[in-house]
C-alpha cells in the first residue's frame, strides 16, 4: 500500500513538474493584421497553449509575411502564419527573394515546417446590385478591382478573369489596384464596378462594403472551373480549388447578399497556408501545439463568422495545396498529432 502511494505521489509530482516546465517555454509568433483568419487562428493557439501549460506564446500582429517567413526559417521567430506561396518563393529565390542566392533560399525554405493547414482567403467575384452586373459574362468594358498594386493578389485576380471570362486587363476591362486598407472605401464610393480579390465569408472588407448596399457574389462557372486547364491554374503553387456547399456561404453572408451558383456548390480559388515553425522545434512541443489546435477546431470555427468556412481541422492534399511544388512538409511532431487524431497525412507531406 505504501509503495503504491509513493508511486502515485511520484507520478503526480512528475506530471506537475512537466506541466510547469512546459509552461515556462516562451515562444514568439508573428502574424498579419488583427481580425484576419491567420491572426485569429494563432491567437487561439496562444490561449490553448497557455491553458494547457504547453507554452507562453508572445504574438505580434501587423507584421509583414515576407519578412517573418525568413525569420521562421532562420529560427528567429518560433511560429509564423504563412501562405504556402511565401516558402515556395523563398525556395526558388523568386519574387520578394529574387536578390537572394538560390542555394541560400532553398536552404532556408527547407527549415520551415507545418503544424496545421487552413484556408487563408478565397478569391471571389462580387458587386453592388445597383451596378446591374449579371455575372462572369457581363464584365467587359467595366472597372474591376484586382487587388493591391504589389504582390500576387492582383496577378491571380487578372489570371482568374482571363480563365473564367476570357478577359484581358486593360484590353477588355479597366483594371484598378489600390492598397488593402483603401479597398472598402473604393468599393463603397463606386469608383469600381466589380471586385475580384481574396476575401473571407464575411471578412472585414466584405462586411464593410456590404453595409453600404445589397451585393451579389458569384461562384466560378462549374464547367470552366472543372476543365483541365483551369485545374492547373487552381492548383498552381500557393493556390488550391475551393468548393463548399452554397448554403454555407449563404448562411455566413446573411440576407444582404445574393449568392449565385449553377448548382448547390460554391467555387473559388483558395489561398492555402497554415501555422509554421522551424524544423528544429522540439518534437514534443510541436506535437502538443498541434494537438491543442486539432482538439479545439470547433471552438476555432466559432471565433468569427468566416472561420467556419476555412477548412480548419481538415487534412487533404488538394484542399490545402500540399506536396508537388509546395516545399513545406509537416513537422514530425505535427504528423504524430494528426495521425493520433485519426487523420492520414499524405506521405509526400511528411518530412
Amino acid at each position: 500500500m505504501l509503495k503504491t502511494l509513493k508511486i502515485a505521489v511520484l507520478s503526480a509530482t512528475m506530471a506537475i513538474t512537466g506541466a510547469v516546465a512546459n509552461a515556462e517555454v516562451n515562444l514568439s509568433a508573428h502574424t498579419t493584421a488583427p481580425g484576419t483568419a491567420v491572426q485569429i487562428t494563432v491567437s487561439a493557439l496562444g490561449e490553448f497553449a497557455a491553458d494547457r501549460g504547453i507554452a507562453n506564446i508572445q504574438i505580434k500582429d501587423g507584421q509583414t509575411g515576407t519578412k517573418y517567413n525568413v525569420a521562421v526559417a532562420e529560427g528567429k521567430v518560433d511560429i509564423g502564419t504563412l501562405p504556402f506561396i511565401l516558402p515556395f518563393l523563398l525556395n526558388k529565390a523568386a519574387g520578394p527573394y529574387s536578390k537572394m542566392d538560390k542555394a541560400k533560399g532553398a536552404e532556408l525554405a527547407s527549415n520551415i515546417q507545418l503544424l496545421y493547414p487552413y484556408t487563408l482567403s478565397i478569391f471571389t467575384l462580387y458587386a453592388y446590385d445597383a451596378k446591374g452586373i449579371d455575372g462572369w459574362n457581363d464584365l467587359k468594358n467595366i472597372k474591376i478591382l484586382n487587388g493591391p498594386p504589389r504582390g500576387t493578389a492582383a496577378l491571380n485576380s487578372k489570371g482568374i478573369l482571363q480563365l473564367m471570362a476570357g478577359l484581358k486587363a486593360q484590353e477588355d476591362y479597366e483594371s484598378v489596384t489600390v492598397n488593402w486598407n483603401q479597398m472598402p472605401q473604393a468599393i463603397i464610393e463606386g469608383s469600381v464596378d466589380a471586385v475580384l480579390v481574396p476575401a473571407m465569408f464575411p471578412g472585414p472588407r466584405v462586411t464593410r462594403a456590404g453595409s453600404a448596399g445589397k451585393m451579389t457574389m458569384w461562384s466560378m462557372p462549374k464547367g470552366i472551373f472543372e476543365a483541365e486547364s483551369s485545374q492547373k491554374f487552381l492548383n498552381k503553387p500557393g493556390s488550391s480549388p475551393y468548393v463548399v456547399p452554397i448554403e454555407d456561404i449563404k448562411a455566413a453572408m446573411g440576407p444582404g447578399w445574393t449568392i449565385v451558383s449553377e448548382d448547390d456548390k460554391f467555387r473559388g480559388l483558395a489561398v492555402p497556408g497554415g501555422d509554421m515553425v522551424n524544423k528544429n522545434m522540439d518534437d514534443e512541443l510541436a506535437y502538443q501545439l498541434t494537438k491543442a489546435h486539432i482538439e479545439n477546431v470547433e471552438k476555432i470555427k466559432k471565433l468569427a463568422p468566416f472561420m467556419a468556412n476555412l477548412n480548419h481541422g481538415i487534412m487533404g492534399r488538394e484542399v490545402h495545396g500540399l506536396c508537388g511544388p509546395n516545399p513545406v512538409k509537416f513537422h514530425p511532431g505535427a504528423v504524430r498529432a494528426w495521425e493520433e487524431a485519426g487523420h492520414s497525412v499524405p506521405e509526400c507531406a511528411k518530412p
